[in-house]
């Protein structure tokens, strides 16, 4: 694979392996921000057509990279709480009925149904510890459970889930199935129409390269009519622009979930981040960070006292590393790392580690010499 050094012009010494939590920005989507600030500073919106060509071109890279049937289901959201929040609060809810999640989610794909606790609604949540999560998963499912909420990787352990799988099953009990994607699109293939999922949604911070405040909500078509909408503008509307238009009804693509003026600025940013991630290619991404993530956790597992809480096997793994050394609490290496310009995160009682695809190898041996620096006292 071609090097991106060039792309990824980081800080010298700086070792980012937190790709898992918010990313850099490629040197592309950096330039192009600069010349959209340049733009509005000097001409304003004089070539406003211009930038809906860009977001015509977020839609459809978005779109591909989901393998969504048209753009027409595609929506471009504040953030993955948001679509989460959509799907929630849209759904015709009834007394008794039952949301499956796993015991690992993230907040956000938690709170979110938690929430619905007015409405009679039961949150079901299953250990991911078992020999086959998603049998487990799919045994919870009982006549009551309207829908599955899962995360396509867990944030913590980066357990990988068969989404497929889930997909089969959700379909043969009748349950929609909710996939938080953020921590699989853009490091990992996903594919909506394989999976069967109902809904989708992610981030673009994290493994897209992109900025926060931007992400993308998948919904399938014979399902946005059924989801009851809760913010209203102009922007939703099936004839958006005809602003001198009486009667209005809302769009009949997923942008019914756009309700006023979208984030130019950060559509600028992931739209030239996404062209970076098709050059490259999926398949060519996937596989130069299975490259990564093997030699990370192969080099941590060699290290003294160090549990790797991360799944080993090829079908489970994602981008994400997480380990615990010894067994005393994990702060203290995690700021002394940080000192070091070693960006991780501490997450699930250990530190976790997560490159992305252009991740130069030194930047993983220095990272384990680092460690086994810092432990070897």
């Amino acid at each position: 694979m071609t090097t991106f050094a060039a792309e990824f012009p980081q800080a010298p010494g700086l070792r980012y392996l937190n790709h898992a939590a918010v990313a850099p920005w490629p040197l592309r989507a950096a330039t192009a921000v600069a010349a959209f600030a340049q733009q509005n500073a000097t001409i304003g919106a004089r070539d406003y057509p211009q930038w809906l060509d860009i977001e015509r071109r977020l839609r459809q890279r978005l779109r591909t990279l989901l393998n969504a049937p048209s753009t027409a289901d595609i929506a471009l959201v504040k953030n993955t709480s948001e679509a989460l929040s959509f799907v929630a609060f849209g759904l015709d809810w009834k007394p008794g009925d039952k949301v499956v999640i796993s015991d690992e989610e993230f907040p956000s794909n938690r709170v979110v149904w938690q929430a619905l606790a007015p409405l009679g609604v039961e949150v079901v949540q299953v250990s991911l510890k078992g020999e086959c999560p998603e049998a487990d998963l799919l045994a919870a499912c009982d006549a009551s459970t309207r829908l599955m909420a899962i995360s396509a990787v867990q944030y913590a352990s980066g357990l990988r889930l068969d989404l497929a799988e889930l997909g089969r099953g959700c379909e043969r009990r009748g349950v929609l199935l909710c996939v938080d994607a953020i921590q699989q699109l853009g490091a990992l293939a996903f594919d909506v129409q394989a999976i069967g999922c109902a809904f989708a949604m992610a981030d673009g911070h994290k493994w897209l390269l992109g900025p926060e405040g931007l992400g993308v909500f998948y919904c399938r078509r014979d399902l946005r009519e059924q989801l009851t909408l809760h913010e209203y503008g102009w922007h939703m509307l099936e004839h958006a622009g005809d602003y001198d238009r009486t009667d209005w009804e809302p769009a009949r693509s997923a942008r019914r979930f756009e309700c006023g003026s979208p984030n130019m600025l950060g559509a600028v940013a992931l739209e030239s981040s996404l062209s970076l991630l098709e050059e490259v290619g999926m398949p060519a991404i996937e596989s130069a960070l299975a490259q990564r993530t093997q030699a990370l956790a192969s080099g941590l597992a060699r290290l003294s006292d160090c549990q790797l809480l991360s799944p080993t096997d090829e079908h489970r793994r994602s981008g994400i590393v997480c380990a615990r050394f010894g067994s005393g609490d994990q702060r203290p290496l995690f700021e002394q790392l940080t000192h070091a310009q070693v960006v991780c995160a501490l997450r699930g009682g250990g530190i976790r580690f997560s490159p992305h695809f252009y991740t130069d190898a030194r930047v993983i041996e220095e990272t384990i010499d680092e460690i086994a620096r810092l432990t070897r006292g």
